[in-house]
């Protein structure tokens, strides 16, 4: 069993899907989905472990993306996630959870591109994008650009 068939097998079972779904979407025989359950904490009917991997969430016990448990520390702030991997996973496929003020986004025209961007946070940023950084500061002369300020001012 690959490690990429181990967290679809987790990821499944998470979302509450049986040994049988979970085989036939890893291809591998219901009895090593089974197996690998029982032996990884993952077992019981489906809809009774989604609500107890819940609780575990919620309580901190149990990574909020890939269930796997979790070990909090003495001081400091609580863990939420298992690695960093598993944090940017989590926040890439929940977007609207992140709570960003509408105070907060500011807009502005890229100095290099002079496409219009958004930035959260940051109201003096000047580039759309680290690449469009990257060009104005050391690769100007060689695109041939000129800079925008100086086409819209005389």
């Amino acid at each position: 069993m690959t490690e990429y068939q181990e967290c679809q097998i987790r990821g499944l079972r998470m979302r509450g899907a049986g040994y049988k779904a979970i085989a036939s979407a890893t291809g591998l025989s219901r009895d090593i989905v089974r197996n690998y359950c029982k032996s990884h904490g993952l077992e019981g009917l489906a809809s009774e472990f989604t609500m107890n991997m819940k609780e575990q969430i919620d309580k901190g016990l149990a990574c909020a993306s890939c269930g796997r448990p979790l070990e909090q520390p003495r001081t400091g702030r609580r863990r939420r996630f298992c690695s960093d991997e598993c944090r940017r996973y989590w926040w890439a496929v929940h977007p609207e959870e992140s709570e960003h003020s509408a105070g907060a986004t500011y807009h502005g025209i890229c100095a290099y591109c002079g496409q219009p961007f958004q930035s959260y946070g940051n109201q003096h940023r000047k580039y759309c994008s680290h690449e469009c950084y990257i060009r104005d500061r050391f690769q100007r002369a060689e695109d041939g650009v000129t800079r925008l300020r100086q086409e819209v001012s005389p």
